[in-house]
């Protein structure tokens, strides 16, 4: 599918029921996240129906290191010659060198239902070396300025990113989703974490919200986090 654009700069890919996401600015392109295994020639294709080339992708950020997230990481790596980010804790995973952390299903039936029908195990993907190991609170000079949140919960080493862009565009990964409605994520390593991290990501100001599953949120994104988790997390 194409590219759509969110915000001046930001564009959308979606790749399935999974988003990846394009950041263009004059120091060049930014792409965050790269879906399941096989998709970086949508990815690419969507990079050249914008007017840019593989080699313009100078950095991939990978939010966290789950199959529909880094799939894709090593080939595009190749293809693009971009420098890599993740978060410490799973850097091993996204190189390789470990398997993926068990998963439990968030709470309610149809997440239930679906974690049963979707999250097959993949034991590991191609592996990819990782040039930048992110901590949490690390502004990356990337299109102005990136801003790591760590929100553990879904993944222990799972990243959320704040761009200091059009009011605040937040990159919320998958702490929740926006598939029918703002809600949780299927599935979290430790809830209890997930929870912290969503009332964490309520206290930060942005108009944007963007989601690896499920439609971006503009505008007053931030009112609609603090109106639902401010309701549900404790």
């Amino acid at each position: 599918m194409p590219a759509k654009l969110i915000v001046n700069g930001l564009y959308a890919i979606p790749i399935g029921p999974v988003n990846a996401f394009l950041l263009v600015s004059p120091d060049g392109c930014t792409l965050i996240d790269t879906g399941v295994p096989g998709s970086a020639n949508t990815i690419l294709q969507a990079v050249r129906d914008l007017g840019k080339s593989a080699r313009d992708v100078r950095h991939i950020i990978l939010t966290h290191a789950h199959p529909d997230h880094i799939g894709s990481a090593a080939v595009l790596k190749k293809a693009t010659g971009a420098e890599t980010y993740i978060h410490p804790l799973d850097a091993p995973i996204a190189m390789g060198s470990t398997g993926f952390r068990p998963m439990k299903p968030a709470p309610g039936l149809i997440n239930g239902l679906v974690f049963r029908l979707l999250m097959r195990s993949i034991p590991t993907v191609e592996g990819t070396p990782i040039d930048h190991q992110v901590q949490d609170g690390e502004v990356l000079p990337i299109a102005g300025g990136l801003t790591a949140i760590h929100v553990p919960g879904h993944c222990a080493g799972q990243l959320a990113f704040l761009w200091a862009q059009h009011g605040g565009v937040l990159f919320a990964a998958d702490t929740c989703s926006n598939m029918l409605h703002l809600g949780w994520t299927i599935a979290y390593e430790d809830l209890a974490e997930g929870q912290r991290s969503l009332s964490k990501l309520g206290q930060l100001d942005f108009q944007v919200a963007c989601f690896g599953h499920g439609k971006a949120i503009l505008p007053d994104a931030n009112v609609q986090f603090r109106k639902k988790w401010g309701e549900e997390v404790v």
